[in-house]
């Protein structure tokens, strides 16, 4: 955690230019592997539900929940181009990608920030200990230090977390916090 609580500000950058972008109508786009998998589900899942109070819907997809584009992909291109692919598919100049990765050496979430950038997305990692290619890769990076892969994994849910709470605070602060229908609806 003491990793985390080190990157404070990059937490609230992040929340913040989430708040602008995403209202802004861009979308994030989120993968990872295994239990990093499970982290990007859950951010997205935040972002598209709601945190800790009512607010609009807003737009992210986790790439790693899309069982049968996964296995075509896989089948017809390999392991490398399973999230590229849908980082190509789906991202557009200004969207936001974010890639999790305990090692940060994954080769198909490496692969991915780089057609993110060749796309014009802003490519952001978790990873754990930097140095590591996913961490260079990325315009910014989250980097923690910790014992295991679990005890990464649980730090990257709180900063997911924190994340959440950063943009809301920001969307709150900013008057968004509720959609258009949401505002008619409770005037």
């Amino acid at each position: 955690m003491q990793s985390l609580l080190a990157q404070h500000a990059l937490v609230r950058q992040w929340g913040e230019q989430l708040a602008t972008c995403l209202v802004g109508g861009a979308k994030l786009l989120a993968a990872g592997n295994g239990g990093s998998a499970a982290e990007a589900q859950h951010l997205t899942a935040e972002l598209v539900g709601r945190f800790c109070g009512e607010r609009r819907p807003l737009s992210a997809l986790s790439l790693c929940a899309e069982t049968s584009s996964l296995t075509a992909i896989l089948n017809d291109y390999g392991a490398e181009e399973i999230f590229a692919r849908q980082v190509e598919a789906h991202g557009r100049p200004g969207d936001i990608l974010v890639l999790l990765s305990t090692s940060g050496t994954s080769g198909n979430v490496v692969h991915a920030a780089k057609r993110g950038h060749e796309l014009g997305l802003q490519v952001w990692a978790l990873t754990g200990p930097a140095p590591n290619p996913l961490a260079a890769l990325a315009d910014e990076a989250l980097t923690i230090t910790a014992g295991s892969t679990a005890a990464v994994q649980e730090v990257h849910l709180a900063a997911v977390h924190a994340i959440c709470a950063a943009m809301d605070a920001t969307l709150q602060a900013r008057g968004e916090l509720l959609s258009p229908s949401a505002r008619e609806a409770s005037a």
